[in-house]
């Protein structure tokens, strides 16, 4: 368990870094792992050897039964020069375990993979003390939504509601916290209303603990139309979730870094916090792939970084170690995008931003 001083020295250096240089993120953990053609044995390991179902392809599981194969990766991208990592739990709730039938293992299933990236970002910072390295909790969207009917029959159905979220969301959070996150990543947004309930319950969990840890929300735009699954503009959702005075919001996924570039400029125009990304390798080719190579990605995110975009920046989907080492060369040197001191206006949203001037 990590101490509130020892927290608090890790929040101050994280602002430290953040003012000095763009930060990096890491890159697909999903890639690399599909690279090392696990078995399902590998998913099983001795705990899940007598599991009635079929786990390969749960890579959260993966950080308790092939514990030496998360930490090679989270060791590959800081080699390449990621000052976060994000920890392999982007399926860690009850909610998307179900699927499986290992929602009871769920917590361990946080906590160590809290720990093993943890572990990995001690022994660099220890390495190279002038870059600390930092560990961000992840929490995925869930294969839920409670915005939109599954059923096109029924418009007011739903699959989950706001409170299953909230409880499913504290638990996976407070294991995170307990193996080591320094901050706590909402990512791959499709639903402005997960996402809601998300942050509402990592405000009662931070309430309850007496600390708060920095909050990076990233949305995902899942369609060219520029609009999140449940229909916002990303200056919509930004108004949506700004009240969490997050460390930083961003875009991640779906898209690669030319089709995301507008929707970044978009937030990195009206949100008064530090904005992140962490695109595609490209948009997917017929067999599911990704094509868009490191220097060519790199390429793509020097621009943003020259033109200010940027203050957190990384891969997603199809991403590697070479991709990040790619980015980490283009941005050095570029500053940081600069925050901008917005007036306080009335800002509401529903699919679009409205914003209320004084006459």
């Amino acid at each position: 368990m990590i101490s509130s001083d020892e927290r608090q020295h890790r929040r101050e250096q994280l602002a430290t870094a953040a003012a000095q240089r763009i930060l990096l993120l890491d890159g697909a953990m999903g890639t690399m792992i599909q690279d090392r053609r696990l078995t399902e044995e590998d998913f099983r390991g001795t705990r899940f050897a007598d599991h009635p179902r079929d786990l390969k392809g749960n890579n959260d599981l993966l950080v308790l039964t092939r514990p030496d194969v998360i930490a090679d990766v989270h060791r590959a991208y800081l080699e390449a020069g990621a000052d976060i990592l994000e920890t392999n739990t982007f399926n860690a709730t009850r909610i998307s375990q179900a699927e499986y039938g290992l929602e009871d293992a769920v917590v361990d299933i946080n906590r160590e993979g809290a720990r093993l990236a943890r572990q990995a970002a001690d022994a660099m910072t220890a390495a190279t003390p002038e870059k600390p390295r930092f560990v961000a909790g992840v929490l995925g969207p869930t294969s839920r939504t409670a915005s939109i009917s599954p059923d096109v029959n029924d418009p007011g159905k739903r699959n989950v509601d706001f409170e299953t979220l909230r409880r499913n969301y504290r638990e996976a959070a407070e294991a995170l916290i307990e193996g080591g996150a320094d901050l706590l990543l909402v990512e791959t947004i499709f639903d402005t209303l997960n996402a809601k309930a998300a942050l509402f319950a990592l405000d009662e969990l931070f309430e309850s603990r007496g600390e708060d840890l920095p909050v990076m929300i990233s949305g995902t735009i899942t369609d060219l139309s520029g609009r999140t699954l449940s229909g916002q503009t990303p200056e919509a959702f930004w108004h949506s979730v700004r009240h969490v005075r997050p460390f930083s919001v961003g875009l991640n996924c779906a898209l690669g870094p030319q089709e995301l570039r507008a929707h970044v400029a978009e937030l990195s125009r009206v949100a008064d916090v530090a904005v992140s990304a962490h695109p595609n390798a490209g948009l997917p080719n017929q067999f599911g792939g990704y094509d868009l190579g490191p220097e060519e990605m790199a390429g793509h995110i020097r621009g943003w970084a020259a033109d200010g975009l940027l203050n957190v920046v990384g891969g997603c989907c199809g991403t590697t170690p070479a991709h990040i080492a790619a980015m980490a060369e283009a941005v050095e040197g570029l500053p940081p995008r600069q925050l901008p001191t917005l007036p306080p206006l009335l800002r509401l949203s529903g699919l679009e931003a409205f914003t209320l001037y004084r006459s």
